[in-house]
């Protein structure tokens, strides 16, 4: 019989690849999505009969999905760096009062529970690379909190979930992604510099650019969210690339590989509780989950650059 999965926040960046890649599989998908970051373009894109219909819903209001279900996927929370400061209440509303609404329905459906947790739970990481069992250093009351900490609730409460009913609960900590159907304007690094550097604009580097990230490419993170779902894993399980850059590194392949001359310039501030060094520890993934990310940097930018194009018409 085929597997029915309900994705919350399935019009995103990453609902919408993984709604694509269960469908191509098989799955039948109900996506639930309220549009505030989540495209049109996405679900109309994805919507097919009998394979994957789209309800616009916010999560916050009670769930109802007529039939059985096997997975519900919480994807749904605004989490770009933009949206800290723009919808700061309704990102914890909907790491709260939506996790918890999508808790009941995979608790009334018989369902297994994947919540898309993030690597902004270890906040500004004083352990390197960062491993599940590190307990983070979060500001509680920075601008970044409310995602960091409605986050981190939402990991709680699905355990809570877990050990109260017994219900199958998967957590996985994701971490910096990319890759087509990002947002142009949704002020994350990857796609502020490719943008910037095709509108020929000078790409900003805070602190120098010194700083660290890893990049998953969109259809490794989705890989690992698949077989962390059918997998037995309990707590947490870090997904992410552990090939680390300096933000001035990306930098620079992005102005190589657009053939802009547009450069750098520096800014002497960085953003407020803005991580020095993020890189995961995958070894959980790799034991329990055999998962390893395929796609370099290099190769998910080549494929990734031509969506840009599209965006800002250049």
């Amino acid at each position: 019989m085929r597997q029915r999965v309900v994705i919350a926040g399935g019009a995103g960046f990453i609902g919408y690849h993984l709604a694509k890649r269960l469908t191509q599989e098989g799955s039948a998908v109900v996506i639930l999505d309220n549009f505030a970051t989540g495209t049109r373009r996405n679900a109309s894109d994805l919507e097919r009969p009998d394979i994957c219909q789209v309800i616009a819903h916010d999560v916050c209001d009670p769930i109802t999905v007529q039939g059985p279900v096997d997975y519900v996927v919480n994807l749904a929370c605004p989490a770009s760096p933009v949206d800290f400061t723009r919808v700061p209440i309704e990102i914890m509303r909907v790491c709260s009062e939506g996790t918890l609404n999508l808790l009941e329905l995979a608790l009334h459906k018989g369902a297994t529970f994947v919540q898309a947790s993030t690597s902004e739970v270890y906040g500004d990481p004083e352990v390197h690379p960062q491993e599940e069992s590190y307990t983070g250093n979060v500001n509680i009351n920075g601008p970044r909190s409310v995602y960091d900490e409605g986050k981190r609730y939402a990991e709680a409460l699905s355990t809570a979930y877990a050990r109260k009913y017994r219900l199958p609960v998967r957590i996985a900590r994701i971490f910096n992604t990319y890759g087509p159907r990002m947002r142009a304007d949704d002020g994350r690094v990857v796609s502020n510099f490719i943008v910037r550097a095709l509108q020929g604009r000078p790409l900003e580097l805070y602190g120098g650019g010194q700083q660290t990230r890893s990049f998953c490419y969109v259809s490794d993170l989705v890989d690992g969210l698949i077989r962390l779902a059918n997998s037995e894993a309990e707590g947490p399980v870090n997904l992410g690339n552990p090939a680390e850059f300096t933000v001035a590194e990306l930098a620079g392949l992005i102005l190589d590989m657009t053939g802009s001359a547009a450069g750098t310039i520096e800014s002497p501030m960085l953003h407020r509780d803005d991580p020095k060094r993020r890189c995961p520890n995958i070894t959980r993934a790799r034991e329990l989950l055999g998962w390893n990310p395929q796609v370099s940097l290099r190769k998910g930018l080549e494929s990734c650059i031509p969506w840009f194009r599209e965006c800002i018409g250049d």
